[in-house]
């Protein structure tokens, strides 16, 4: 076939596909080729820029650092908000809760295994979930929730509102975060009312998490949970950031002290085995907490504002 011919039949080819929206199928009975032979030459007629597919979005950048941050840290899936100056915390918090609610919808399905941790954000992708379908699946809390914080944010507020959502089945968790003594963490766990919670936190398959700054946001220090000598120690230990209340430094090495004895929560190396460990996070302090969890891989899917993302790219690319 000459160059001519064979230029001839790819932008024929192409214009059926591309113009015309005929199938390969179509196309193979029309011109007598093989419908291998068609996806071939589709492919090749791209290669010689024949075709030039160009999609037009307001979210160009945006996917752009999607793409960077999966391929940087093997994501399954990161998701890019775009964000301005202008926009104050409520407005940005209230924008992650739509995205968390809406990928949630997106994989969620009969037999899942849900848990959620508590917090300011976690209650954003609770009030966000609208016209979910129904499925069987179980909700459970990850971690134990505080009794002096707004409703609203505690964990089995969150579990309640998910499950309703989903007319999912709910299952509560009545034990702190963290308990003042390492015997009081031990009496909860061998109570039979926390060996169903603890089954649970084998099988779960989905986790939507918040990721604090431990030294200046974390649930932890406005909900009262830290006293000073908790926090000297978080700043000698390097400690950058929490899921779960429980803490990691920068290269997200799990940081294993007194309060992680006294924590009521599912340990960080399960959240790096299972399908969706789903990380809802943003503001310029929080930048060093998620490239920790993205370097411990507590997290496989990110969500955050456009800001953050490049704020943590620029990050990364520094150490």
């Amino acid at each position: 076939m000459s160059k001519w011919e064979e230029t001839r039949l790819l932008a024929k080819i192409a214009q059926m596909y591309y113009i015309e929206n005929l199938t390969q199928s179509e196309i193979s009975e029309k011109l007598g080729i093989y419908r291998t032979t068609i996806s071939r030459l589709l492919k090749r007629a791209r290669e010689k820029g024949i075709v030039e597919i160009m999609i037009k979005s307001d979210f160009d950048e945006c996917l752009e650092l999607e793409k960077l941050l999966e391929s940087t840290f093997s994501l399954k899936e990161a998701i890019i908000i775009p964000s301005t100056d202008e926009q104050n915390e409520i407005i940005l918090k209230q924008m992650l809760g739509k995205a968390g609610a809406e990928y949630l919808k997106r994989i969620v399905k009969d037999g899942d295994v849900i848990g959620f941790a508590w917090g300011t954000t976690m209650a954003a992708v609770a009030n966000a979930l609208s016209d979910c379908n129904s499925i069987s699946a179980n909700i459970i809390p990850l971690v134990g929730g505080p009794g002096n914080i707004e409703s609203e944010y505690h964990v089995n507020t969150i579990v309640s509102k998910v499950a309703s959502a989903f007319k999912a089945k709910g299952h509560y968790l009545y034990a702190p975060a963290i308990t003042a003594e390492k015997e009081t963490k031990k009496a909860i766990m061998n109570d039979n009312n926390f060996r169903s919670i603890l089954e649970l936190w084998n099988k779960v398959n989905i986790a939507v998490v918040g990721i604090g700054a431990p030294i200046k946001s974390s649930n932890l220090i406005w909900s009262g949970y830290f006293g000073n000598e908790d926090i000297e120690f978080l700043k000698r230990v390097n400690a950058v950031g929490d899921i779960c209340s429980r803490f990691y430094d920068i290269n997200g090495n799990i940081i294993n002290s007194d309060l992680n004895d006294r924590t009521i929560a599912i340990d960080l190396e399960k959240l790096r085995n299972i399908e969706y460990s789903i990380g809802v996070a943003e503001s310029l302090e929080k930048v060093p907490s998620i490239l920790g969890a993205l370097n411990g891989r507590f997290i496989n899917v990110l969500i955050t504002t456009e800001r953050t993302a490049k704020l943590l790219i620029e990050l990364n690319s520094n150490m």
